[in-house]
């Protein structure tokens, strides 16, 4: 079977189950603020098993795009070495909400297994949760009593906490777990070592193909387990681990899932791919560098597809590692030293065609996006390297003055250190800053090394690391309370879209501490507060009680369909089970209203200016501004963004009344040409906003003004590049764009009246710039001519010392150009010169330090690491190249110590 047959065979059994057959959802996830991307197939449902959004269906079943790059076999890191973990995968799932439990899922999973895809029974081994008397949790007896119906009892083997106990997190829905393991082993390995004893054991071959959910309990944050009120089943196959098994392979990789990817890399890299090397051979490192590539293309276009672009924060970073991670494999081991990453992405998305349509249907963007990205870490990694260089340059250099100044006796006493060792190590801070700063693995510098004589410290860098990952978690860090429940509510109703205040009664609550900062998260029944989503910010307001207290809410976020009100105290005791009046902010909400709306008419009118290749990539909506990045491969021109802000401003002044249509059906909405986002999660019933059916029809769930009269005016403040393909424009609305207009009509004026009151005011400040730029180069005269001179009297005051002139003095010049182009002159004129200037400009003392080339190879003296000693007389620091380096610092009094003490590098 191939594995677009093998994918459908399953869904198709399970919809013969009576299961309704969903989409996946995005890789990345919105709306939750524990994860950034959807790492199991459970994700989209998680509210369903918390119970705070009812199920639709009491049984679905699904594909969904997974991604991992962190836990139990799935650190970045090691993805490529060995043949069946992954970055990006995909998950097959049939769920029960409430219907079905352990019997059915068990004799589903084993009809689907043996009947349907015909494996050979005694090759499959099922695993039941063993109990923990820790948790006070029994035996599952019941998982085992199923599985001898089909399974021999020497191959149902007991797993403990860790493998077959499943939790969601810290807190939260879990329950035992039932794994289907598969050995595909050749018959004589089987004989001579039982399957049973390599399950859960890391072996490559004996490996966990399915796993069975049985969701029981809720973790509470205490650690205790509370029975849910319905059981619920979680299952989850890998897909690329089932294709292989069906395929008779032993590595993913082999299968048809990713062997034109990796024929492709091949062919175009002129490596042969050897899926049987084993380290230490000399085409491991190739067959490593393919399984990276063909594995990390998936992670990175499906996140960007679905709307994810790389960025140095949060979920842009992690893909932005996992696409450079790929670079740097195929640089260092398949020799691309151009962009080539970005060439998988048409075979990735034709293969996925019919299966994730998002990929296919903005391949040419994807592509785009992943060129530029691999055409700037290639810059960066050339960066890297040449810093690398400089380091080994100037450190070798550095411990040979230092080596031979010891040895003479004349080693400055703010220097210590042993020197009379050779260079061999290289410090483990700057192989750590070459892997932050320059994305370069250590594996990589350590070969660079290693080709020198050298090695690396490896201590030094571990610490490091760990020292980023301390901060990283530390800044991070939230600890969350259980809900208290006040009542029993599954539904929370939204009433935002018709009214700003409304009587409602807090239903749960909990307390979180966050960075040293406690506040409380609120749950009403009824709430007219829009929680952030779509890029529209959280609604503030108060909660007035009966008694006259009022709380304020300082933001809305939504978690797993809920609506949490920020709050920073409760109500007291005896007000919190009363009926509350939830008021919005109704002039910050006006505002927010406002922006939401433009950018909706901002996104027709850049369509209609740009063309239909302009697709919204992210947004920004606040009380203040909006911010709207859209898919475009060229910078807007003025003409272009004044032609935009016409037509939305004549848009507002036809004061189009909102169209505004709830509980559309998905398919009815798309087909009536509505513009759906990529990378949004919709469900069956969406909400159409429409300003003009002919111009702007969006599906949204923002709030809007009734007409876009109310806008007032809209006026973009600013263009820019966000990322490969994709522009962003900001733009103000209502009284702020009034505010902005009056502001840059003082402007004017005031500048008018200093120039009295011209005719052309841009021919006056040209005829003003023109001036100025003539006297700049009549003072650049002046001073070149003043450094000139200074450049034969400084000359004829150089000593000789072992061989080398030597000139330290403090000289009057304006700028540090003046002074660098003096000491320019004076190498010229001077050889053998070794000169060390001094000047202060306004108060900010500066040194320069100049050296021949031939003394830099020859006596091992370096500007950069002697500039760096001369600044701490003048309490501050610099560097440079071996020749030529500078420093400023804070005490100009120190000035005349640093000339002093510049002769000692000389004895």
């Amino acid at each position: 079977m191939t594995a677009k047959e093998i994918r459908q065979a399953f869904l198709d059994f399970f919809a013969s189950k009576g299961h309704v057959i969903v989409p996946s959802a995005p890789i990345v996830i919105k709306n939750d603020p524990t994860l950034m991307f959807t790492n199991a197939g459970m994700n989209q449902f998680k509210d369903i098993f918390l119970g705070e959004t009812p199920a639709k269906y009491p049984r679905v079943a699904d594909t969904q795009r997974c991604l991992r790059v962190s836990g139990k076999h799935n650190d970045l890191e090691e993805v490529g070495i060995d043949t069946y973990h992954h970055t990006m995968f995909e998950m097959l799932g049939n769920w029960s909400f409430g219907d079905y439990f352990k019997k059915d899922a068990i004799a589903w999973s084993w009809e689907l297994l043996t009947e349907v895809y015909k494996l050979p029974k005694d090759r499959l081994y099922v695993t039941y949760f063993e109990g923990d008397e820790k948790e006070d949790l029994e035996k599952d007896t019941e998982t085992y009593n199923l599985w001898k119906q089909y399974v021999d009892e020497a191959r149902i083997l007991p797993g403990n906490k860790k493998d077959n106990f499943w939790e969601m997190g810290e807190t939260g829905p879990c329950g035992p777990c039932s794994e289907i393991h598969y050995d595909s082993r050749p018959d004589a390995e089987r004989k001579q070592v039982e399957g049973a004893t390599l399950v859960n054991a890391d072996h490559d071959q004996v490996i966990e193909i399915w796993n069975n959910v049985f969701m029981q309990f809720n973790r509470l944050k205490d650690g205790s387990l509370q029975s849910l009120p319905a059981k619920h089943v979680d299952t989850g196959m890998g897909f690329e681990r089932l294709v292989r098994v069906l395929q008779g392979k032993t590595s993913n990789y082999d299968t048809d899932v990713f062997q034109e990817l990796i024929q492709f890399i091949s062919e175009k890299s002129g490596k042969k791919y050897n899926s049987a090397a084993k380290p230490g051979d000399a085409d491991w490192n190739e067959a490593v560098a393919m399984r990276v590539l063909a594995d990390h293309v998936r992670a990175v276009s499906f996140t960007i597809a679905d709307g994810q672009l790389p960025s140095n924060n949060k979920a842009g970073y992690v893909i932005r590692r996992i696409l450079r991670r790929a670079v740097r494999y195929s640089y260092q081991y398949l020799g691309f030293k151009e962009p080539f990453l970005n060439q998988l992405v048409p075979l990735l998305a034709e293969q996925f065609k019919g299966v994730f349509d998002e990929l296919y249907n903005q391949k040419d963007f994807v592509q785009k996006v992943v060129l530029e990205e691999e055409i700037s870490f290639l810059r960066t990694l050339e960066k890297g390297i040449v810093r690398f260089y400089d380091y080994i340059k100037t450190t070798t250099a550095s411990t040979q003055l230092f080596a031979n100044l010891q040895k003479a006796g004349s080693l400055p006493k703010e220097i210590t250190g042993d020197y009379s060792k050779k260079f061999k190590s290289i410090s483990g801070e700057f192989a750590f800053e070459l892997y932050d700063t320059f994305g370069f693995p250590v594996d990589l510098t350590d070969l660079m090394a290693r080709e020198r004589g050298l090695s690396i410290d490896m201590e030094a860098f571990d610490k490091a690391l760990q020292a980023q990952k301390t901060r990283s978690r530390a800044a991070t860090a939230i600890d969350t309370g259980d809900w208290i429940t006040l009542k029993d509510d599954e539904t929370v109703e939204f009433t935002g879209y018709d009214e700003t205040e409304t009587i409602a009664h807090i239903i749960k609550y909990r307390k979180v501490t966050a960075k040293g900062k406690e506040q409380y998260q609120i749950v009403l029944d009824k709430t007219p507060f829009y929680a952030e989503s779509g890029g529209q910010v959280g609604d503030t307001g108060e909660l007035v009680f009966p008694d006259g207290e009022v709380i304020n809410v300082t933001d809305t976020k939504k978690e797993n369909g809920l609506i949490v009100h920020y709050v920073d105290k409760l109500p007291t005791d005896e007000a919190i089970d009363d009926a509350l009046t939830a008021i919005v902010d109704p002039g910050r909400r006006a505002s927010i209203m406002n922006n939401h709306s433009a950018t909706h008419l901002l996104h027709a009118a850049l369509k209609q200016v740009l063309g239909a290749h302009v697709n919204q990539k992210g947004s920004l909506v606040n009380a203040d501004y909006l911010r709207f990045d859209f898919s475009h491969f060229a910078k807007v021109t003025d003409e272009e963004l004044a032609q935009i802000e016409a037509i939305v401003n004549q848009k507002v002044r036809e004061n189009i009344t909102l169209n505004e249509q709830r509980n559309v059906p998905y398919n009815e909405a798309i087909n009536s040409g509505v513009t759906a986002l990529f990378g949004e999660k919709y469900g069956d019933y969406v909400r159409v906003i429409t300003f003009d059916e002919k111009f702007s029809k969006e599906l949204c769930g923002g709030t809007h003004v009734k007409a876009t009269g109310y806008i007032g005016f809209f006026k973009i403040i600013a263009e820019s590049a966000v990322a490969a393909g994709v522009r962003r424009i900001e733009a103000i609305t209502g009284i702020v764009a009034e505010n902005y207009i009056n502001g840059q009509s003082k402007l004017i004026h005031q500048l008018k009246e200093l120039l009295k009151n011209p005719k052309d005011i841009g021919k006056s400040v040209e005829s003003l710039l023109d001036e100025n730029a003539r006297l700049k180069k009549e003072i650049e005269k002046s001073v070149f001519e003043k450094s000139s001179g200074l450049k034969n009297e400084l000359a004829q005051k150089a000593q000789s010392i072992n061989g080398i002139n030597f000139i330290a003095e403090k000289i009057a010049l304006p700028n540090a150009d003046a002074v660098k182009n003096l000491a320019y002159q004076l190498k010229d004129i001077v050889s053998d010169l070794f000169l060390v200037l001094a000047a202060d400009f306004d108060g900010k003392p500066n040194l320069t330090v100049m050296i021949s080339e031939n003394l830099v190879k020859e006596k091992g003296l370096n500007a950069g690491n002697i500039v760096r000693e001369l600044a701490k007389e003048i309490k501050g620091g610099g560097g440079g190249q071996p020749f030529f380096a500078t420093a400023g610092g804070s005490d100009a009094n120190g000035l005349d110590k640093a000339l002093d003490k510049a002769k000692s590098f000389l004895k």
